[in-house]
């Protein structure tokens, strides 16, 4: 961990959203049930109590994804993670919590990706592998805590989900989906998949947040419940 006065290089960018992601996906699998309250742990992060799984299945599968998603944020390849959330009898999406992720070339500080490209490759499931590093050109000058409070804004908007989204009425599952550059190196074992997009939908943006090298935004989309339901 890098002190919270400090300012933030590429690494700790990398770091930062990464640890964000980490994050917000045990959040939300708590907060909408997704996995059995008792299996979760409170942690102070963020200035906040979070939630974390300890179920070593799931963790062993977010660790993997997390692995490849940090290789892919130092070369410049991530465009945006989804967690999508369906129903185990219906089949249907119901929720689609994305994250957008854009390189910050502003005032603040600029970094040179060793990849670019504008289209995606859609791929979830779990991998470990690596890449070629970028090149970083200019250090940020953006503080960790001044990060960690502009992520604390959005880990409480996820808590306070709860009160605006729809009562999930049957068991579900969730999956994962890594938007990246076409010219990434996606490991063999990732496969390609839908987008999961939601028909008549409702969407709510979140707070973003910013380091001196990456931009997250945030959202959920979730099924707008039909008249006989409410």
């Amino acid at each position: 961990m890098v002190a919270s006065d400090t300012v933030i290089t590429l690494k700790g960018s990398v770091e930062i959203v990464s640890e964000f992601f980490f994050t917000a996906i045990n959040s939300i699998l708590y907060q909408r049930g997704i996995y059995q309250p008792e299996t979760f742990k409170r942690e102070s992060k963020y200035g906040l109590t979070v939630l974390t799984t300890t179920d070593q299945g799931l963790l062993t599968y977010l660790s993997s994804v997390m692995s490849q998603m940090e290789s892919w944020l130092t070369d410049g390849d991530v465009q945006r993670l989804a967690l999508v959330v369906s129903g185990i009898d219906s089949g249907e999406t119901l929720e689609r919590w994305q994250f957008n992720v854009s390189v910050d070339n502003g005032t603040d500080g600029s970094v040179e990706i060793s990849r670019a490209g504008n289209d995606e490759n859609k791929s979830h499931n779990v991998i470990k592998g690596s890449t070629d590093k970028a090149t970083v050109t200019k250090m940020g000058e953006k503080t960790v805590k001044e990060v960690h409070d502009e992520i604390q804004a959005i880990i409480r908007q996820i808590t306070a989900s709860v009160t605006f989204l729809p009562l999930l009425n049957e068991p579900c599952s969730f999956d994962l989906l890594i938007y990246t550059n076409t010219t990434a190196m996606v490991p063999k074992k990732w496969a390609d998949s839908d987008p999961c997009y939601i028909m008549n939908s409702q969407e709510v943006k979140l707070r973003s947040f910013t380091t001196s090298f990456h931009k997250v935004d945030s959202m959920v989309t979730y099924k707008e419940k039909d008249e006989w339901e409410l």
